[in-house]
């Protein structure tokens, strides 16, 4: 694999213009749905440029869109690639460095999760406030120009409260809590459900934290929201099972539009924030 994206962003600039893109957003399993609503699109295939890694993950289109949202120049990413398709963290987060390359100054991140905190329904969403990196691999490993970053402030805080308030007048649960990322591709069992919600884990997912490191690295504004697919192991009835979580996925695009969309506007009319610490925020 050619893990250099020069071809694909020389090809993006030719057919989409030289003006920088505003917003970069990674659409997580099931959740593709946004990039529907851009204007004007441009395709690009993950498969035509040899910077992505091959991946056959149901769930996950595999393309690039490039379009406009409400003003916005955007980047959408139809799925993403994870460690548990062999692949190491570095070569995950080709997608930050191509928004990078580009010159997008902000990062949206969406994953479907499982949901560890009790009080959290199938069906929820989650605001990332923190993250718990448990995959055994960070994408700075081998970095060789100061990769020793602090990560205290990494999810942009500020626009949770006016979109947890859309979300009350529209009916949508949106929580505020800690997304665990582990390698997978099994679930979690129990036992280890159990371990993350001392550790002070409300969601649980197998992707977002190596996107979310390195966005801050390279000085993008991060802002993670999680849909809540199921109930993690030990915490429901149901088997799990990466079919019925697509299938959530698509019974909960309508709200996770909605919501997404939102959280656009707020951060469009919030501008540009230095002051993202969340420690005086309530977790819920």
């Amino acid at each position: 694999m050619d893990s250099s994206p020069d071809d694909l962003i020389a090809t993006l600039r030719r057919k989409t213009g030289p003006v920088p893109f505003d917003l970069a957003v990674v659409l997580g399993s099931g959740l593709g749905a946004f990039a529907d609503h851009l204007a004007d699109p441009v395709s690009f295939p993950y498969g035509d440029f040899p910077c992505f890694p091959p991946s056959a993950v149901a769930g996950h289109a595999g393309r690039l869109v490039a379009g406009t949202y409400e003003g916005w120049r955007v980047l959408a990413f139809q799925g993403r690639h994870h460690l548990y398709e062999g692949y190491d963290a570095r070569q995950v987060t080709v997608n930050v460095r191509i928004a990078h390359a580009l010159g997008v100054p902000r990062l949206l991140l969406t994953n479907a999760c499982g949901a560890v905190n009790r009080t959290y329904r199938a069906g929820d969403f989650m605001y990332i406030a923190d993250h718990l990196n448990l995959l055994g691999d960070n994408p700075l490993r081998g970095e060789a120009v100061d990769p020793f970053i602090d990560l205290s402030h990494l999810y942009r805080q500020d626009l949770f409260v006016p979109l947890h308030d859309h979300a009350q007048r529209e009916g949508i649960s949106l929580h505020r809590g800690v997304l665990a990322a582990l390698p997978g591709p099994s679930y979690e069992t129990p036992a280890e459900i159990r371990a993350l919600a001392l550790l002070g884990a409300d969601a649980v997912s197998m992707s977002t934290v190596p996107e979310a490191i390195l966005g801050k690295y390279l000085g993008l504004e991060v802002v993670g929201l999680s849909f809540l697919s199921n109930a993690a192991a030990g915490l429901g009835t149901a088997s799990l099972n990466h079919q019925e979580v697509l299938a959530a996925g698509r019974q909960g695009t309508e709200r996770f539009l909605a919501l997404l969309c939102q959280l656009i506007r707020l951060w469009r009319q919030a501008g540009n924030s230095s002051a993202s610490p969340g420690g005086s925020l309530p977790v819920s």
